[in-house]
């Protein structure tokens, strides 16, 4: 019996599928499709166009199997994929074999692949939108999965290739071209923030910074000084601990901590710094560490540590308060001294001064005196050198020196060096004049208050007492309002103007601790609207009013004055002397001069009767005529000092003095001849 030929599996399967429903998909069709097309294009989707493609080519010999699975597949898919999609697929099977998905991993097509298209700084400047243009773009480029050309050689493949290939390289140049505009503008961005950090900077304020900058030398090390500090620390708990120890009768504790104690000041010494301490410091701070740790085992007592420290703190204070008062008498004395040079000038010019014959100790042009058409100065002093600066520094100035007149007044023992100085060095063409207060009859105990309490016993008592109070308390603190200067009449000259100059009508009043730096014809010219004194006001915003110089506890001052109101300098002062006579401002002064004969209204001084008697009666004149503090201030600005009219060397720093600051001494020094034989006589050098 003949054996029926078996039909292939494949065609029983799909005859039989047609046999039992015309017109429906085969259920092998519908699983190939749900367990193989769709995971593919999910998988595709999923990866944003991205196609991996690897290939696992069987070879021609393979399983046979496989060949007609594959068939079947390809078969089913042509009732669900377009025509087109399905004549890919096979011409891909034709070039590369079989389709897998490790083919698609290891072989991606150049259109889906976009890695490697450029470098790494183009990547991190891809934007959304060239995304979505890629992704628009790969419908085109999936219609084929390989970018390889056909094995076949055929015309159409190659023509396919050539496109593909083109426009490949067309699409890279477009995708480099927006790399390196993004790259141009992240760079433009770039340098606009660095224009506006720029621009930000110039609004700083760089003075302020620079108080602040840690390049500046004394912010190196903020704690460039914590190994001294911690010895003094040392030391100063050593010694606390020696007193317990001397008390429990632990002596040899006590030894050892006095030894510590010695080599710990030998090796601190006069250091500030770390830096200048001895090379033996960190052993001695070490042993000193160990030797405090011992004692503090030994004998501490927290409340008996608290009650010396205490008591170590008080007397450091006392300590300092002495040194305090000890200094501000010094510089007092110092201050109001007179140095050998000038002393020694002020002597040889006194003895040739009474050899001259009388008729060679008259000043020329005598005549100019009393003429109100000319400028006229008023200069009270007793220091030769320092009027003869004022001097010269107003004349070397002046535009017009012909036209300008000196009135010096001194006392007695300096009234023969004042005239020889003058009249050995005439001011030019200018006129001077040199008179003696002692010579003033009118000016007496009887008219001048002043001169009366000088002479009253309780004024003697304040200046000469023998056994005045040390303390601070007692108002040793105002050693500088017993200054020898305010026992001398020449301190108090400046109330009495119009009588000593009874024919002119305005005239500049100027100490002798200034310099002139230029013409100062202009202030005559100033209007003072009525008042009586033109002055430079020194108030600051809470600083040189009249709180600061009067005592307005009492009533007398609360009632007649604002403490608010603003202080103004003597120095260089321009008066009215119409006004002042009009206004009686030597009556004024009088008054207040005698309400404060106790002192309770003011100190000692010229100052506070001045902002008294001028009150409300005071023009403020513009600060470039006059800038103030040569004499103890350290930071006044240079350029300030340059355009000054008249610099003043008001405080204890005078320009004669050794103390004198040597960065504004050459303002005044300028006008000093130091080749001149009297000068050179007392060693007087610059």
């Amino acid at each position: 019996m003949a054996t029926p030929k078996r039909l292939p599996y494949t065609t029983a399967g799909a005859g039989g599928g047609a046999r039992r429903g015309s017109g429906t998909v085969p259920p092998v069709v519908v699983l190939v499709f749900l367990f193989v097309v769709a995971p593919s294009i999910f998988l595709v989707a999923r990866s944003g166009g991205h196609v991996h493609v690897a290939s696992d080519p069987k070879g021609a010999n393979g399983n046979q199997e496989t060949d007609w699975q594959q068939q079947l597949v390809t078969n089913n898919l042509k009732t669900v994929l377009s025509k087109e999609v399905i004549d890919a697929i096979a011409a891909s099977q034709q070039e590369t074999g079989t389709v897998n998905l490790d083919f698609f991993r290891d072989h991606a097509s150049p259109s889906w692949k976009t890695d490697d298209l450029v470098d790494h700084k183009m990547n991190t400047s891809l934007d959304v939108d060239d995304k979505a243009k890629a992704e628009n773009s790969t419908a085109e480029h999936d219609l084929s999965l390989t970018y390889k050309t056909p094995k076949d050689g055929s015309d159409e493949h190659q023509g396919d290739t050539a496109v593909k290939i083109a426009r490949r390289k067309l699409w890279e140049k477009r995708r480099e071209k927006r790399a390196m505009d993004l790259v141009q503008k992240d760079d433009e961005a770039h340098v606009k923030l660095e224009n506006a950090a720029i621009e930000r900077s110039k609004a700083v304020d760089s003075a302020v910074l620079g108080k602040y900058s840690i390049w500046r030398k004394e912010n190196e090390n903020e704690n460039s000084d914590s190994t001294v500090r911690l010895m003094r620390d040392q030391i100063i708990m050593a010694r606390v601990y020696s007193v317990l120890a001397k008390s429990k009768n632990k002596h040899d504790l006590y030894q050892e901590l006095q030894s510590r104690i010695k080599e710990s000041q030998r090796a601190v010494g006069e250091a500030t710094v770390d830096a200048d301490l001895h090379h033996s410091a960190p052993e001695k701070l070490r042993v000193m560490g160990q030797v405090l740790s011992k004692a503090r085992e030994a004998v501490y007592d927290c409340k008996v540590v608290t009650q010396r420290l205490r008591a170590m703190l008080q007397s450091a204070d006392e300590h300092v308060r002495s040194l305090k008062k000890q200094s501000t008498f010094l510089s007092q004395l110092a201050a109001k001294t007179i140095p050998n040079s000038i002393h020694c000038l002020s002597m040889r010019l006194t003895i040739d001064y009474y050899l001259l014959p009388l008729e060679k100790r008259k000043f020329p042009r005598s005549e100019n005196l009393e003429n109100p058409a000319l400028y006229h100065y008023a200069l009270f002093s007793d220091n030769v050198l320092a009027a003869s600066v004022v001097v010269n520094s107003t004349i070397m100035n002046a535009k017009e020196p012909e036209k300008h007149v000196f009135h010096l007044v001194t006392d007695k023992l300096n009234f023969g060096a004042m005239t020889m100085w003058f009249l050995l060095n005439p001011p030019g063409k200018a006129t001077i004049h040199v008179e003696n207060v002692d010579e003033f009859k009118w000016l007496n105990s009887s008219y001048c208050p002043v001169l009366r309490q000088l002479e009253s016993a309780a004024m003697k008592e304040y200046y000469f007492k023998a056994d005045r109070p040390t303390t601070l308390s007692a108002g040793s603190s105002n050693l500088k309002y017993r200054n020898p200067k305010y026992l001398s009449m020449l301190n108090h000259l400046r109330f009495y103007l119009p009588q000593i100059y009874p024919k002119l009508d305005k005239i500049l009043f100027l100490d002798d601790d200034i310099v002139v730096q230029k013409d100062l014809t202009g202030l005559w010219d100033v209007d003072l609207n009525g008042k009586v004194n033109g002055a430079v006001e020194t108030c600051g915003e809470s600083f040189h009013r009249f709180d600061k110089y009067l005592n307005f506890s009492n009533p007398h001052i609360a009632q007649n004055f604002d403490p608010n109101a603003c202080g103004w300098a003597y120095g260089m002062n321009i008066f009215d002397l119409k006004q002042w006579k009009n206004k009686d401002i030597t009556g004024i002064y009088h008054k207040w001069q005698n309400k404060n004969e106790d002192r309770v209204l003011w100190k000692l001084g010229t100052l506070p009767p001045g902002l008294m008697t001028f009150y409300k009666l005071t023009h403020p004149l513009d600060k470039s005529w006059h800038v103030l503090g040569l004499g103890y201030n350290p930071s006044i600005d240079r350029s300030e000092i340059d355009n000054a009219a008249v610099a003043h060397y008001n405080g204890n720093m005078k320009p004669w003095l050794e103390l004198a600051m040597t960065k504004y001494r050459p303002y005044w020094t300028r006008y000093i001849k130091y080749d001149h034989p009297y000068i050179r006589g007392c060693n007087l050098s610059d």
